[in-house]
């Protein structure tokens, strides 16, 4: 796109942030309301109540529950359908089993949950975008606005697949997108590929011969295999898998014996880990030489291990075309040099790759962070919050991607 053509998209498109930017405390309440009453995975019940409350008086056409028990699916037909195209934007909506330290007055009501991922801010962002594409309809087609529930480990996008999500709503194309605290305000991020590992869970069961802590002749000690297990798996990755590729085993739990019973070997012991790769080559190399090498280890001391290896979410990875199109709809917004084209991938899982695996699309990042201020504080993290500043830059980014996916003709 030329520095002419550029600019005229950006007073076209820029309609939108204005638009939305009007409404901005509406959503800001709803965002606050939501992040107030954290609910987990399936399980978000008032949070589908209040979604489907707002969508109600944004006006949609057309709002389906149920779909992956407390999903919802909103309809928005625009000004005509002579494409017959249809696109689909997915916000995810479940908090986390985490308590809360912050102190402000929106803070979570409920012990030991909290949105500490700002999935509360994203359900916001494309409440948003139903409100201002429902007034506007300035596009050609039928925007299919989805509300996923359980992407923390639940699966919530592979369940709303199973119950029919594309053949209700066969979309051409689908996007996604995600705050990012490391990358400030008023910036967009993706790249053409991986932007997501694959998540796999490991369980380790290592079964030895219990006894007396002063005589451990007698016994086969399973927390000495477990240590040197946790040592030995490290080469997996830095001795079989290509140094072109990238791969992490983390061993993050171990329970074994009892800690009131400090003079007694136990039975058994059972390490518990995560596998991330970006691709099912690397997966299946690591699974098999996780089973070699925890079961010789375990032989070599006269135990026995058995590995099962889980594969949960597979690797988030945009297609070509629809990440392109995606970063220059970006650029419409917040102009060339506020977008990242080749954003890093992270090792941390997104169950949108499921919905990628089945339609073509992309999935982004948005910044949040304020240096050391609003927004900064990680993901996953007692005291995330998210920034609701950005709140119609997301809003205006689901509706651009569904204005220009599907332009009305022109005279």
């Amino acid at each position: 796109m030329n520095s002419s053509s550029f600019q005229s998209t950006l007073k076209v498109h820029g309609r939108a942030f204005a638009h939305i930017a009007a409404f901005h405390p509406e959503i800001t309440a709803l965002r606050r309301d939501l992040h107030a009453h954290p609910e987990l995975g399936f399980e978000e019940v008032y949070t589908a109540g209040r979604v489907h409350e707002a969508l109600k008086v944004c006006g949609v056409d057309e709002i389906h529950t149920g779909i992956g028990k407390t999903g919802l699916v909103a309809v928005i037909k625009g000004r005509s359908d002579t494409s017959g195209k249809m696109i689909g934007l997915r916000a995810d909506m479940d908090a986390l089993p985490l308590a809360e330290h912050n102190d402000f007055a929106w803070k979570s009501k409920t012990a030991g949950l909290m949105h500490g991922c700002g999935h509360d801010g994203h359900t916001a962002m494309l409440v948003g975008a139903a409100r201002y594409l429902a007034d506007t309809r300035n596009f050609d087609g039928t925007a299919v606005l989805i509300f996923q529930p359980g992407e923390e480990g639940c699966g919530g996008a592979k369940l709303m697949i199973e119950e029919g999500l594309f053949e209700r709503f066969p979309e051409q194309s689908i996007y996604g997108m995600h705050n990012w605290p490391a990358m400030r305000p008023g910036t967009i991020g993706l790249n053409p590929g991986p932007m997501m590992a694959a998540a796999d869970r490991i369980t380790i069961e290592i079964t030895g011969k219990g006894g007396h802590g002063a005589h451990p002749c007698q016994t086969i000690d399973p927390v000495l295999v477990a240590a040197h297990i946790i040592t030995a798996v490290q080469s997996i990755v830095s001795r079989n898998v290509k140094a072109l590729d990238s791969a992490v085993i983390s061993l993050c739990a171990m329970h074994a014996g009892d800690l009131g019973a400090m003079s007694v070997i136990p039975d058994k012991a059972t390490l518990v880990g995560t596998v991330r790769a970006f691709t099912p080559a690397v997966q299946n190399l690591v699974e098999r030489r996780l089973t070699e090498m925890c079961t010789a280890v375990a032989m070599g001391f006269g135990a026995t291990a058995t590995v099962n290896y889980e594969r949960l979410y597979p690797a988030t990875v945009n297609t070509l075309a629809e990440a392109r199109f995606a970063g220059d709809v970006a650029q419409t917004l917040v102009g060339r040099d506020n977008v990242v084209l080749d954003l890093e991938p992270s090792m941390g899982a997104e169950d949108f790759s499921f919905m990628l695996q089945v339609k073509p699309g992309a999935y982004l990042r948005i910044g949040q962070g304020e240096e050391n201020g609003v927004g900064s504080c990680y993901l996953h993290n007692s005291r995330y919050d998210f920034n609701d500043d950005i709140l119609p830059l997301g809003a205006a980014l689901h509706a651009s991607l569904i204005e220009q996916g599907m332009p009305l003709a022109t005279v």
